[in-house]
């Protein structure tokens, strides 16, 4: 294939192939040249056209014809056009040509083709020359066959296309030729015949002026008998041409004079006479139709439907906004009485209806925005109140014409039916943004609905009802509303049959509403509607007017009821029981009396009731599984045996009391048969046989002569092999109405007057309203599922008996009749073969096999094509239950044989697909051979051109045993993609469905051979590249359906092989076809992209805008098939692929393509939104400003800078013009997501400093901060929408956005945040939340910000904060109030979740406020350093809180006491209290349950905090009786009133609270699940260690188990969460837990002291011992280990000796883990306190040794600053803590401590002595420290050993050694410290060792002067030690000492002069020794004396220094005193002495 890629055809090559191979070459050549061509290419123009029209010659397929063609005309346009000429007289040649044999038809086919493309390129270049070819082409067509006239329309569309206006001579010839085409009768012509017109009225005049009537009237022609894609393709020329008629603006003076202006009335008139009359002419009305007994033909009418759609979607949506109300009436005109032809049967109504509401939905719905809906909306009650009137008025009217007003008033039906169903799914989509609509009392929208409830039609009652519905869902809070107004009215006007089926209807649709409303509805209602419902059943018998009324009634509410679930349901069990088991007779005897009894109205009433009572059991199992316990399917049994023995009754009833029983007993069959369906059979064995018997009756001898194949079978074929049955059954925009062709004349579909009871069932899709089928055609759907699940349970050898009854049925029936009963009774037996697939079970002995396979053989054959595909599923079946090998084999052997020998398209379909669906059952059959003859039938068949419907078949059960067979198939992949590629090229175009099988079988070949195409090798490569030829060859299809196949085989291409897939062309033709009419192809698109985005988001980005730059004439919206008011091209260009899917999400309706859509933009936005950051905001910002300028202005009175966020919204064209509702929730979650992905991205996006400094470096950078002014107003404009959903994201946006950025500093006001100067806009947003009418999930939502914005501490300023404050407390009084004052709107959790959120803001505020409090309260106490006053005013805030305060914690208190309860495990179910908690009720228990999970946390570390804040002391005075109206103390807990003490003591309150506390804590720390948040455990944490911050509460766990018990807690908690910040406050408990231990020890010391009895106290006692599980020290060393050793593993001795430690590298810790060890030792050091000295010594102390040792000796490593480690810092606390402990010095343990410190003190030595040259990195201070501990800090026995003190005194004068200054500084000051040790012994041996080094390094200073601060520090810590010792020194040596130091001293001064020049170090060191000489003169006074006399110099020296500084000396000595040098600040950082 390399070798096609030449310019210039390679002929050597290409003759070498075979003839197959010589086409693939071909096509890759010309797909090679089509890339090249625009080049400039005129030195071998020549030889390319010569080669180019050899090829015309070669009989080239359909898709190598089209690319010569386009390269031609390429060549010429780029190239020189001098011999066009020649090439255009060659074609017209080739089609003039005389020969007609089939094999030269491919050649008269290239020439028409090659024409089109060479006039559409060239167009006006070629002159006149145009007449002739079309005439030439003209005349081919009268003898073309249909391959022919369908390319020849195609190339005139062509050629019109380029010439335009020029090719004004031949429109007439075209557009007759056209018309004859366009009622041809294939249908891939009359799809080219309306393109080819379409492209023709865009120049002739006369198509949309004189000649439009026959224009019209052609396309009705056009439509009759028409498949899905000439409807697409007319009614889409139709649509156009009346628009373009109804907008043209005349001005040609060509025309006629006669022409005038067409009206709409016109327009609307003419398409009207198409829908009503069809295709039978205006005038010419055929006699049947003047009879009345012609309908117009269903295709008609559903095109007409489409080019009304059509027609207003060109218009576009600003004009269907003018001209609503004229559209809306034309369109209710099509279904009113002016035409009762149209409607005459129940039938052609509902098809009428449907195709109206398609239209309506279609373009109010699909076209308009969100205010133009709302106007809609309004237009259509207007005409629900017309309607209303003539209703009303015909009513009333009681004179002689009764008759006829009765007749207007079921005319007036179908239009109410219409515009109710219009009005509820406008409703529906708006959601809460309707509000506005149904708050305007001037058009009533509520009224208008619920006055038409009681309209005598049956079906506008139920339509009203259904409309209610969808208010109710849309807007949850009129749920309660409606319901409380309609059972009010039913109650009223129960006397009135309408009333009382009418408001039925309206109280079971809105139950229905509840479970798509999350707010619920109040649970008293279920109780009400349960009365209303008995009440209906017991009065029906009191009046027969309307007994049938109220009977249907009560058990529809029933029924509703059951739809509120198991928690409402429970309830009302008993009663709804008690009714069912009323309703059927009690014994067989009862039924007899019955029947003898009863007339035909009563048998009517009582088959109604127990329908009712059937269907409300079945709603009830179906709805409350979790209520069926064992007991409740007891009571549910006994009137099953009657309602069976009834249902084999029936019969006998109808023929005795005639017809009008027949629809009640066909109902109550229904209704039984879906009960029995869902009930577990085992419940009914009884009753089997006599079920069975009905429904093989049922089935063989059906009532209906329907075929009821379309909605039978559907479901039980694969999804796959539905699309060999043809674009009907697959999913498409115009499914709706496309659906009733699918289901043939006698039946229109499903409507919601068949069966009431489906209105309250859940919806299939979206906001349609339930069809349910008429109840002859629903029984036998119910028959064949039920059957399905008995026949799987009927004994094996009563199958046989079963099977042959349906047989000899079948056989025993004739014609079209027998067709319909082997349709059923072969959807039955599938159902089963389903079932016993399922459960696993076997069919049984040889002779069920055998009659089972007649069956299916049978059908296998038939010639319904549906019926074969679902006998070849069930074949597979078969096989899969029998599942033995040998019956397998033999199934496929039947079908090899049939394949070889049959010769009817019937057989040869049914058993290739057979052989397919074998494969998919049992996976590869196994052996080879059986493949290979699989393989070897199925070639043979898809070559076998006579029949596409066979070659469709075969390819497609190819497809599926390439899926299937595995690595089997691998031998025949090449063979299978040769034989694909070859049909591909040559299977003609109009073949639509052999072709999409062919891309099936690509997409299996693609997907077997997967990772493999990435290989390099030349088979691989070859494979390859046949596979992109394919694609590419179905890619220029033009079928839709066949470009979908081409972009998911793409997609599975670049899945594994994405190198070798061109991404620019790919994403080039997802662009184009982004839009499509087809949905299938929008699906696909969609899909492939969210898979690109996933890899490469940037670069499909880049290609669309690079390609929409590139070629703007593909994407003018004429050229591809837009959806309405959608042009492509200028959204790629302005906003990119991302705004082009945005927009598209806009538009869509299909859920999974939104779904899919949103994922793809989720993709690129975590790739790309932090690179292209303002481009994203931009987005979001545009879609939700479109809709600010609707939002809520109130706020902009009172705060002005609100006012600025609503101003902008106008200024400019929005790219999006009124997005709905979900589009912009869609685009506030995107600026979250957007945050987030910022957050990952780096700090600089929430540093303002920085991004700016950054911007200003590279102005390409972007930060997130630099747009914090539009994440505000985003968040504003959200916030305050009408929409709830958008409210919601808004506040939530807002909550992000504030605590991302509430520590972000404003730069240019020091002290001040940047998020300030936006408080205003977030009040603003907030306010509205508050007021009483929101709903509470939005009042809690607020809540949460409300707290999030106090607590981030952005507004330092009191007054500004109460705005916000105030909001809360407002809420507060709410909570207050109590039950009573709760809105009765919604179900009681809400109110629940709205207390809690209330609580938990609360809370959060509180907790920020006392812990800002406690701070500065210990700072104050530290006396540190000012506090910034920034952090407003801690105490301010908490005067806010305080008042509060009170209240709020009896609040808490109860909150947390309810929270307890919930938690308690289910057995403890019985002790809960009946009534319920403080703020739940019992019944709402399970759905309060995730609000308390939501919000406990916070409340109790809140709670916890307050508790200690007032240190446990108050107890509130009126305790016993809280002036709430609620339980709220914790004092109520489980006891009941009689034994409760009336009041209790504060002790007791004190330990309630305590517990309650602790319990909460403690049992959710000891298994938060994985998905607990982290900020509950962190709460928790906290809210203990504010508990045990106060004695009290220590003084209740330090003596106790209770501390060893937390401890273990906290140890797991630690071992299992990984956050430091947990681990860390974890340790801050335990240091807690550990001080109440000690305070307990010390406090039983005391007291033991006063006794005077001495026993040991503490741990460990006498013995030494610790019990683990029982000891707290023990707990406490597990915990501190698991730390340590997980921070440093080295510390585990075991650990040690593996090599992975061994590598003895220091490993910095991580600022955490350093953070983690310091406090480990802090708790380390505090264990020896709560141990007796035994166990101390016995138990604790090496291990405590050991450890501290351990990471001092770790972690000292020098750091840059000389700063010591924070780790080291506290392991010489900790060690210094403990050598300085007590037990120390006590007598019994001393010897034994000496010992154990004297091997510490070894260890630490040692650390010096390691080998491995790693002394560098150790830092020798740190170790020089712990030395200087030990020996200050033990009794001199441990230090004093002359071993061990040489030893240390060799460290020091090693390291006094030392180079670097700061090492030499902390050696003098460690000395400084040991020299002055009280106790000689120790010091004595220092000083002789050290002192004479030390002057004497001093001495050699004089020479080298100090040449920085470092080094001037050294000296200054030198004099200062000689000085101290000199202080210390006995008098005798005292005298040698000064006169050594002083010398030193007086050199350091500097004269007059040399001051002046001398460097800084060299003042200070003058000025410091001048200090010293001042202080040591006069102390030593003679020794000072006699040295000046002694040394004259000196005394010179000394004089000059002091005149010099006589001036400054003062200044200096004061600054002096300030600020004595760094030495120590660093003594004050690590004063461990």
């Amino acid at each position: 294939m390399e070798l096609a890629h030449s310019l210039l055809l390679n002929e050597e090559a290409y003759n070498q192939l075979s003839e197959f191979q010589k086409a693939e070459f071909i096509f890759e050549w010309l797909q090679f040249l089509e890339k090249l061509l625009p080049a400039d290419v005129r030195e071998n123009q020549k030889k390319l056209v010569e080669q180019l029209t050899s090829l015309l010659n070669n009989s080239p397929g359909p898709p190598t014809r089209r690319l010569v063609a386009k390269n031609l005309a390429v060549l010429y346009s780029t190239g020189d056009t001098f011999s066009v000429y020649q090439t255009i007289d060659k074609c017209n040649e080739l089609i003039r040509s005389k020969d007609d044999s089939p094999s030269y038809l491919p050649t008269k086919l290239a020439a028409v083709v090659c024409l089109g493309y060479l006039y559409k390129k060239l167009g006006r270049i070629l002159g006149n020359s145009f007449t002739d070819t079309v005439g030439n082409v003209l005349k081919a067509m009268k003898n073309a066959e249909s391959q022919g006239r369908y390319e020849i329309m195609l190339s005139l569309q062509n050629i019109l296309n380029g010439l335009g206006a020029a090719a004004i001579p031949c429109h007439r010839d075209i557009y007759k030729a056209a018309r004859s085409c366009l009622t041809d009768r294939s249908m891939a012509v009359r799809c080219a015949a309306a393109k080819c017109l379409l492209e023709l009225q865009n120049e002739a005049v006369f198509m949309w002026s004189t000649d439009l009537d026959s224009v019209v009237t052609l396309c009705f022609k056009s439509f009759e008998g028409s498949n899905y894609d000439v409807r697409l393709a007319v009614s889409k020329l139709l649509g156009t041409v009346l628009a373009r008629a109804l907008t043209s603006k005349q001005t040609t003076a060509s025309t006629r004079h006669n022409f005038r202006r067409i009206s709409l009335e016109e327009v609307m008139e003419l398409l009207g006479t198409g829908f009503l009359r069809g295709s039978s002419g205006f005038l010419r009305a055929s006699g049947d139709m003047l009879k009345g007994t012609s309908s117009v033909s269903r295709d008609v009418r559903v095109g007409v439907t489409q080019a009304y759609v059509v027609f207003v979607s060109t218009l576009g949506a600003q004009w269907l906004e003018r001209n609503f109300s004229a559209f809306f009436s034309h369109i209710l005109y099509l279904v009113s009485q002016s035409h009762p032809k149209a409607i005459q049967s129940q039938i052609d109504a509902i098809s009428c209806r449907r195709c109206v509401s398609f239209i309506l939905r279609a373009t109010v719905g699909g076209l308009l925005g969100e205010k133009a809906q709302i106007a809609a909306a309004k237009e259509i009650c207007q005409a629900i109140w017309k309607l209303k009137k003539v209703v009303d008025a015909a009513i009333s009217d009681s004179n002689l014409e009764t008759r006829i007003s009765t007749t207007d008033v079921t005319a007036s039906q179908h239009v109410l039916v219409c515009a109710l169903q219009e009005l509820g799914s406008l409703i529906h989509g708006l959601g809460t943004t309707a509000a506005p609509l149904l708050q305007d009392s001037s058009t009533g929208v509520l009224e208008a609905v619920i006055s038409v409830i009681l309209h005598p039609s049956i079906s506008v009652r139920l339509t009203a009802a259904w409309c209610l519905r969808c208010i109710a869902v849309a807007l949850p809070s009129y749920v309660s509303l409606l319901l409380d107004r309609c059972i009010e009215r039913l109650s009223t006007l129960k006397s009135s049959p309408e009333a009382v089926t009418g408001y039925g209807f309206a109280v079971a649709a809105l139950l229905g509403a509840v479970k798509h409303c999350p707010l619920g509805i109040p649970h008293g209602k279920g109780k009400v509607i349960m009365t209303v419902a008995e009440d209906l059943l017991c009065s029906a018998s009191q009046n027969s007017r309307i007994s049938l009324q109220r009977t249907q009634a009560g058990w529809l509410l029933i029924a509703a009821l059951m739809t509120l679930g198991p928690a409402v349901v429970q309830h009302h069990l008993p009663r709804m029981l008690l009714l069912w088991k009323c309703i059927f007779p009690s014994s067989p005897k009862d039924l007899e009396t019955e029947k003898t009894r009863g007339d035909s109205f009563t048998w009517q009433v009582t088959l109604e009731g127990r329908a009712g009572a059937l269907c409300a059991i079945k709603s009830f199992v179906s709805h409350c599984a979790g209520l069926l316990t064992d007991e409740v399917v007891q009571r549910l049994l006994p009137p099953l045996p009657s309602a069976v023995d009834l249902l084999t009754q029936l019969p006998s009833i109808y023929k005795s009391h005639g017809n009008s029983l027949k629809t009640p007993s066909t109902v109550y069959r229904h209704k039984l048969y879906e009960l029995l369906a869902v009930l577990p059979p085992k419940t009914y064995e009884g009753s089997f046989w006599a079920v069975l018997k009905e429904l093989v009756a049922d089935l063989t001898v059906p009532d209906s002569q329907i075929d009821t194949s379309t909605f039978l079978l559907p479901p039980l074929c694969h999804e796959n092999d539905l699309l060999l049955l043809g674009p009907l059954l697959q999913e498409t925009d115009h499914r709706f109405i496309e659906e009733q062709l699918l289901l043939g004349n006698s039946i229109a579909g499903g409507s919601l007057e068949y069966d009431p009871y489906s209105i309250c069932e859940k919806v299939a899709q979206g906001d349609s309203v339930p069809k349910p089928l008429p109840p002859v055609l629903s029984v036998i759907s119910a028959a064949t599922r039920l059957f399905g699940v008995m026949f799987s349970h009927v004994a094996e050898s009563h199958r046989l008996q079963v099977l042959e009854q349906l047989l000899n049925s079948i056989k025993q029936t004739k014609g079209s009749r027998q067709q319909i009963v082997q349709l059923n009774v072969v959807s039955a037996f599938s159902t089963s073969l389903k079932h016993l697939a399922n459960c696993k079970g076997s069919l049984g002995p040889e002779e069920v096999r055998k009659s089972a396979l007649t069956l299916v053989m049978g059908a296998l054959e038939s010639n319904n094509p549906l019926l074969r595909c679902a006998a070849a599923e069930c074949l597979a079946r078969l096989a899969q239950v029998v599942s033995d090998t040998a019956f397998t084999a033999g199934l496929a052997q039947v079908s090899f044989d049939k394949l070889k020998s049959a010769r009817d398209v019937v057989s040869r379909t049914g058993h290739s697909l057979a052989l397919g669906c074998l494969y998919r059952y049992l996976g590869g059959i196994g052996s080879t051979q059986h493949l290979n003859a699989c393989v070897g039938i199925l070639y043979t068949l898809s070559q076998d051109s006579t029949s596409p419907d066979v070659q469709a078949w075969a390819l497609h059960s190819l497809s599926l045993i390439v899926d299937l067979a595995g690595p089997l198939y691998h031998v025949h992949v090449e063979p299978t993609l040769s034989l694909v590629l070859m049909l591909l090229l040559t299977v003609p175009p109009a073949y639509s469905e052999v072709h999409q099988s062919l891309g099936r079988c690509l997409n299996a070949l693609i997907t077997s051979l997967g990772p493999e195409l990435q290989g390099s090798s030349t088979t691989v490569a070859a494979l390859r590249t046949s596979c992109l030829l394919g694609c590419a060859v179905m890619q220029d299809n033009p079928d839709c359906l066949v470009q979908a196949q081409a972009i998911s085989c793409l997609q599975q291409l670049h899945m594994f092989a994405p190198r070798h897939v061109n991404l620019s062309s790919l994403v080039s033709c997802l662009c184009v076809n982004l839009c499509s009419s087809y949905l299938l192809l929008r699906r696909a698109v969609v899909a492939c992209l969210r898979q690109l985005v996933q890899r490469e988001a940037a670069e499909v980005s880049e290609y669309a805008v690079a390609l929409v730059k590139e070629n703007r004439e593909d994407f003018t919206p004429g050229n591809v098939l837009k959806c309405p008011g959608f042009s492509s091209d200028v959204n790629i260009r302005e906003i990119g692929l991302e705004g082009a899917l945005l927009s598209l999400l806009d538009k869509e309706l299909d859920q999974r393509l939104c779904q899919d859509i949103k994922e793809t933009l989720t993709h690129m936005l975590t790739s790309m939104a932090v690179g292209k950051l303002s481009f994203w905001l931009k987005l979001c910002k545009d879609v939700l400003a479109a809709s600010a300028d609707t939002t809520q202005e109130e706020e902009t009175a009172k705060v002005d800078d609100a006012s600025i966020l609503t101003s902008d919204s106008d200024e400019r064209f929005h790219p999006f013009s009124n997005p709905r509702w979900s589009t912009r929730v869609f685009a506030a979650e995107c600026v979250c997501k957007i945050i987030s992905q910022c957050e990952n991205a780096g700090s600089a996006h929430f540093d303002i400093t920085l991004a700016q400094e950054r911007k200003q470096r590279d102005s390409r950078d972007d930060f997130l901060v630099l747009h914090l002014a539009d994440l505000i107003r985003m968040a504003f404009m959200a916030a305050t929408d009408h929409s709830d959903q958008l409210r919601l994201s808004g506040l939530q946006t807002l909550q992000i956005v504030v605590r991302k950025f509430a520590a972000v500093p404003e730069p240019e006001f020091p002290g001040h945040v940047i998020l300030e100067q936006y408080q205003a806009n977030v009040g603003a947003a907030l306010r509205p939340a508050f007021a009483p009418e929101t709903p509470p999930d939005v009042t809690a939502k607020a809540c949460q910000v409300c707290s999030a914005w106090i607590a981030s501490g952005v507004v330092s300023d009191l007054n500004d904060l109460r705005r916000v404050h105030q909001l809360l407390v407002s809420s507060l009084l709410k909570v207050q109030a109590g039950k009573e004052a709760q809105s009765q709107q919604y179900n009681e959790s809400t109110s629940t979740m709205e207390i809690l959120a209330v609580l938990k803001a609360w809370a959060e505020v509180s907790v920020t406020a006392l812990d800002a409090h406690n701070h500065c309260f210990k700072i104050a106490n530290s006396a540190e350093e000012n506090y910034r006053d920034g952090t407003f005013s801690a105490s301010g805030l908490l005067d806010l809180v305080q008042a509060d305060l009170g209240t709020l914690s009896k609040l808490w208190l109860a909150a947390l006491q309810d929270f307890a309860l919930l938690t308690l495990p289910s057995e403890y179910a019985s002790q809960l209290p009946a009534e319920g908690g403080t703020f739940y009720t019992a019944e709402t228990i399970e759905s309060a349950r995730p609000h308390y999970y939501n919000s406990w946390a916070l409340i109790l570390h809140a709670t916890a905090l307050w508790l200690t804040s007032t240190g446990f002391i108050v107890v509130d005075p009126d305790e016993g009786v809280t002036n709430l109206s609620r339980p709220v103390t914790p004092t109520t807990m489980c006891q009941d009133s009689s034994t409760r003490p009336l009041v209790k003591s504060p002790e007791d309150v004190n330990t309630d609270r305590f517990h309650l506390i602790l319990g909460i804590s403690v049992e959710f720390l000891c298994s938060p699940g994985s998905d607990a948040a982290m900020e509950n455990i962190i709460a928790c944490l906290r809210a203990l260690q504010a508990l045990f911050d106060v004695p009290w509460p220590r003084s209740k766990i330090g003596g106790d188990q209770l501390g060893v018990e937390m401890l273990n807690v906290l140890h797991r908690l630690i071992l299992t969460r990984e956050s430091p910040d947990i681990q860390l406050a974890a340790l801050e408990v335990v240091q807690l837990i550990l001080f109440a231990a000690q305070e307990h020890v010390k406090e039983k010391r005391r007291s033991a002291e006063e006794k005077e009895t001495l026993p040991e106290f503490g741990e460990g006692k006498d013995t030494g011992g610790l019990v683990p599980g029982k000891s707290l020290v023990f707990a406490t060393l597990e915990l501190c280990v698991c730390i340590l050793v997980r921070q440093l593993p080295q510390l585990n001795p075991k650990l040690t000796c593996s090599p992975a430690v061994q590598s003895g590298k220091h490993l910095l810790l991580s600022e955490d883990g350093s953070r983690l060890v310091a406090a480990a030792l802090v708790i380390l050091s505090d264990v020896p306190a709560i141990c007796s000295p035994e166990g101390m010594l016995i138990s604790v102390l090496p291990t405590i040794l050991y450890l501290i040792i351990g990471v001092l000796k770790e972690t000292a490593v020098k750091l840059q600053d000389g700063q010591l480690p924070l780790t080291v810092a506290a392991s010489l606390q900790a060690l210094k803590g403990l050598l300085s402990s007590p037990m120390a010095r006590a007598e019994k343990s001393r010897t034994a401590w000496t010992d154990l410190l004297r091997s510490a003190l070894v260890t630490v030595l040692d650390c010096w002595d390691q080998v491995d040259g790693l002394l560098q990195e150790r830092d020798e201070v740190s170790l020089l420290t712990a030395i200087t501990v030990f020996v200050m800090s033990t009794s001199p026995e441990v230090t004093t050993i002359e071993c061990l003190q040489k030893h240390c005194i060799e460290k020091f004068k090693i390291t006094l050694d030392s180079k670097e200054p700061l090492v030499q500084c902390k050696c003098y000051q460690l000395l400084h410290s040991i020299f002055q040790h009280p106790n000689k012994t120790v010091s004595y041996p220092y000083i002789h060792s050290l002192a004479p080094s030390i002057v004497g390094k001093l001495q050699e200073t004089e020479k080298a002067k100090p040449e920085n601060a470092a080094e001037l520090q050294v000296i200054e810590e030198g004099i200062k030690v000689v000085a101290a010792l000199t202080a210390t020194a006995e008098e005798e040596h005292r005298t040698h000492l000064v006169a050594g130091l002083l010398p030193i001293l007086i050199s350091f001064l500097l004269d007059e002069n040399a001051l002046v020049s001398a460097t800084n170090s060299a003042k200070s060191l003058h000025e410091f020794a001048l200090q010293n000489l001042m202080q040591i003169g006069p102390q030593y006074s003679s020794v000072f004396k006699k040295l000046m006399a002694s040394s004259p110099t000196m005394k010179a020296r000394l004089e000059s220094a002091v005149k010099g500084n006589q001036e400054s000396i003062k200044a200096k000595t004061a600054k002096h005193a300030k600020n004595p040098g760094k030495s120590s600040s660093i003594q004050l950082k690590t004063n461990f002495l």
